[in-house]
């Protein structure tokens, strides 16, 4: 698929709260960005935060997160709660910039295409950093992401395959299209904009099926 680069896209895994907001970057990064920052409509009342910025290989600004509900942690047998309530309670909405292939500032190489895969792997990694099964010793669990970040990308790169479903949602008041497949650990969607960027969005505990998403007006008003 025609996507970012895996070594820039790759969201960083979190041992829990405190290095996770240790990890959180500051409106500085959001405001550099050439493209608006999408987050959940107002339907939802809930906390919202800053997550982290990705660039491209030529610094630009290139996607962002923006977590709502509950800060998540990694989700193990201590935090995880029941099935039928857990714990955490958590949508997180990934906005990247809608790119073709391009030349890099330097003119030295080209920056890779953007897609609606793309923000189908972000959302897909961003939810495993907060994941691991509970039963696996702490050791294992570079082997265990390696393993499943593979999987995560064989996925984005399959969304007319049998693991996604679609379902239409609210995106600026106007029904859209997204890609839908839930797991063990959470859900994953991804989708377009008419405003010139992929969605993509992960989360736990907080149906997907309800959510709308909207231009956020002030990405300021987040510091």
């Amino acid at each position: 698929m025609e996507t970012t680069s895996r070594s820039v896209a790759q969201a960083p895994a979190a041992e829990g709260g405190q290095q996770f907001a240790s990890a959180r970057r500051t409106v500085d990064g959001y405001l550099l960005a050439p493209f608006p920052w999408y987050g959940l409509d107002e339907a939802f009342t809930g906390p919202r935060w800053l997550m982290q910025v990705g660039t491209s290989a030529d610094g630009s600004v290139e996607h962002g997160s923006i977590g709502h509900g509950d800060e998540p942690s990694v989700r193990n047998e201590h935090v995880s709660g029941s099935p039928d309530e857990p714990k955490e309670k958590f949508a997180v909405v990934v906005t990247l910039a809608a790119n073709p292939v391009r030349r890099s500032a330097d003119g030295t190489g080209l920056l890779e295409a953007t897609s609606v895969s793309s923000a189908a792997w972000l959302a897909g990694v961003g939810l495993l950093s907060f994941t691991w099964p509970g039963q696996m010793d702490h050791s294992l669990r570079d082997d265990w992401l390696e393993q499943q970040t593979e999987t995560a990308w064989a996925l984005a790169d399959d969304l007319d395959g049998p693991d996604w479903s679609t379902l239409s949602l609210p995106v600026d008041g106007v029904p859209a299209p997204f890609h839908y497949r839930e797991s063990e650990f959470g859900w994953v969607l991804a989708g377009s904009t008419q405003q010139g960027v992929h969605l993509g969005a992960y989360g736990r505990g907080m149906s997907a099926y309800g959510l709308g998403f909207a231009m956020i007006k002030d990405i300021a008003a987040y510091a």
